[in-house]
């Protein structure tokens, strides 16, 4: 009897919370959730094992082996996790994405030594984790309505930010406080509640909603997929163009800032305390911003979805190549963490543009094509923190120095910078807001 009326009151409180808070609320807000786990997730790994590879004394050759395994296995998966998306549903597969990558966590010990079983794990990882963004996508392209995807698209993936930021914030105590395998068995954890939540919350659309919205319906899962057009087509090009310059700008930030600060300018991250972590909540703040303005345009019908996607990518690229650009100029911790959270903020601002266009160009295909642009954006994040590495190696070589001088950091800010005038330009005149494949 009692187990009757507690089913029974979790049922009205199931029914009053989507009364009250509608379906596709509840799937934006576990995506987000889900970016944020994931990125928590990355950040948390890089923390732990370095702390558990350094007290093995582990070389950095065998670190740098584990650490990139990730992205290699991430890049391989994108466009397979489109695929996947399409034929088999974007809520089952990512399900199945966090099932694999936290069953991983759950049962493969911490062991810097064992380098094989390391480089595996991660293998399987970044596999699994390549499904998730093609998922993301191609749900949100059923269930999000086209004025609300812009602000939609923005929330999911600022939970990335978050996330980032978070893990640096938390990870580094947990492991002193505790011991890096913990740090493992957390994210696992973490990485299941929400797979149970999503199993839970998370449905297929109704038919005639996913019709609605110009994203494919479940009985025609087996459309061809127009593969020739898709790699053919320039406005989905100006997606993938932006993409690896988003990415190869964010990647060569997340690594080498830290370096910057330290050998750059001289400054202990402890010492900067929660300083170091606003460019990332910046991204986090200036990501939602964008989506909302993009929305807001759109519904209020002062701009075209074109003109819309084409100046938030434009605004947010253009600032960005200039603060890029000037960070080497500046030689102290505030000017620099404004610097740089200008750079940041403003490349998460332009994602109002480019990372939403995919669903207003190709709703019935979006995870594909999230799949092709995201798989340019990692390898985009392994050329250009690569090299980084070798710049400022040839820099120090020839000035037979450290790096505190500005000129050794200049070339390696400024090509993203370039790389972020050209993308822009190349948006405004191959990106369209109109959708091209039905």
């Amino acid at each position: 009897m009692l187990k009757v009326m507690l089913l029974s009151q979790i049922n009205s409180y199931q029914s009053m919370l989507i009364k009250y808070f509608p379906k596709r609320y509840m799937i934006v807000t576990l995506t987000f959730i889900s970016t944020c786990i994931c990125y928590i997730e990355r950040v948390g790994f890089s923390i732990a094992y370095t702390a558990a590879a350094d007290a093995s004394g582990i070389s950095q050759s065998n670190k740098g082996t584990i650490l990139s395994t990730f992205y290699y296995g991430y890049a391989c998966s994108q466009i397979p996790g489109g695929w996947a998306a399409q034929k088999f549903g974007g809520r089952s597969v990512l399900l199945i994405s966090f099932v694999s990558w936290s069953l991983t966590y759950a049962f493969v010990p911490l062991d810097p030594k064992n380098v094989k079983t390391m480089v595996l794990a991660r293998l399987l990882v970044g596999v699994a984790q390549g499904f998730m963004f093609p998922s993301i996508h191609s749900v949100l392209a059923q269930w999000v309505p086209q004025n609300e995807r812009s602000r939609s698209v923005s929330l999911t993936t600022s939970g990335m930010y978050l996330g980032a930021a978070a893990g640096m914030l938390v990870v580094p105590t947990l492991v002193k406080l505790t011991s890096p395998q913990f740090v493992f068995l957390g994210e696992a954890t973490l990485g299941t509640i929400w797979s149970v939540l999503w199993l839970n919350y998370a449905s297929e659309p109704p038919i005639q909603l996913s019709k609605q919205n110009g994203a494919f319906p479940n009985s025609t899962r087996k459309t061809k997929i127009p593969w020739k057009s898709i790699f053919r087509s320039l406005p989905i090009w100006a997606i993938v163009v932006n993409n690896f310059t988003f990415h190869y700008a964010l990647y060569v930030m997340m690594n080498w800032l830290p370096t910057y600060f330290e050998q750059g300018l001289k400054l202990s991250l402890q010492e900067m305390g929660t300083y170091k972590m606003v460019p990332y909540f910046n991204m986090f703040m200036f990501s939602n911003i964008g989506g909302f303005v993009a929305d807001y345009l759109i519904t209020k019908r002062l701009m075209s979805v074109t003109r819309t996607r084409k100046f938030l990518n434009t605004l947010g690229f253009m600032v960005a190549s200039i603060a890029l650009m000037a960070l080497p100029k500046f030689r102290t911790s505030i000017g620099a963490v404004i610097c740089s959270s200008f750079a940041l903020g403003f490349l998460a601002l332009g994602r109002a543009g480019f990372a939403v266009n995919h669903m207003d160009i190709a709703p019935r295909y979006a995870g594909i094509v999230m799949g092709v642009s995201n798989t340019a954006g990692t390898l985009a994040g392994i050329i250009g923190v690569d090299l980084t590495g070798k710049l400022l190696e040839a820099s120090r070589s020839a000035h037979d120095s450290d790096l505190s001088s500005p000129e050794s950091w200049t070339s390696v800010f400024m090509i993203p910078g370039v790389l972020c005038i050209f993308s822009s330009i190349w948006f405004l005149i191959f990106s369209t807001g109109e959708r091209i494949f039905d």
